[in-house]
C-alpha cells in the first residue's frame, strides 16, 4: 500500500460512483500509514449526501448493507484499509482511504440512535438503532 495506490482509489471512486451514492469530491487529510510518518493525502473522499442513507433512512441499513461490506471489501481483498464515517445529522459520508477501521467495539456507530420519526420499530431516544446487527458483525471481524 503506498500513497499513490490510496490516492488513486479515492480519484477512482468519485470518478466512477457518483451515480451510485451521490455527488462527491476529494479531500486532503494527514494519513498514518504503518511504520510511516503521518503525510498529506488525496485519499478521502466526501459523499455530500448520500443516496442510499437518504432513501432507505436507516442507521442499521447504512452500517449492514453499506459501511461494513465496504470496509471489509477494501481492508481485506483489496489490501487498502478503508474507513467509512457516515454522518447522520447531514447524510453525508466520509471514505478515508489508508485509514484502518476502528474495531466493532470501539466504532461510535453502533451507539447511534435510529432515526425514529422514519422507522416502524425505531423509538425517540438514547438507545441505539435496533437494526445495528453487532453480534453477527463481532463474529465476522
Amino acid at each position: 500500500m503506498t500513497k499513490s495506490s490510496l490516492e488513486i482509489n479515492a480519484w477512482i471512486t468519485t470518478a466512477f460512483f457518483a451515480w451510485l451514492v451521490g455527488p462527491m469530491k476529494l479531500e486532503r487529510k494527514e494519513i498514518s500509514l504503518p511504520g510511516q510518518e503521518p503525510e498529506d493525502m488525496l485519499s478521502v473522499v466526501k459523499i455530500e449526501k448520500c443516496r442510499y442513507l437518504q432513501a432507505s433512512g436507516c442507521v442499521g441499513m447504512c452500517t449492514n448493507m453499506c459501511k461494513l461490506p465496504t470496509q471489509r471489501f477494501f481492508t481485506d481483498e483489496f489490501g487498502l484499509p478503508l474507513t467509512m464515517n457516515p454522518n447522520f445529522e447531514d447524510l453525508s459520508c466520509e471514505m478515508i482511504f489508508g485509514q484502518a477501521p476502528p474495531p466493532i467495539e470501539e466504532d461510535k456507530i453502533y451507539t447511534q440512535p435510529c432515526f425514529a420519526n422514519q422507522c416502524a420499530i425505531g423509538e425517540p431516544g438514547p438507545e441505539p438503532c435496533p437494526k445495528l446487527d453487532t453480534d453477527r458483525a463481532k463474529k465476522q471481524r
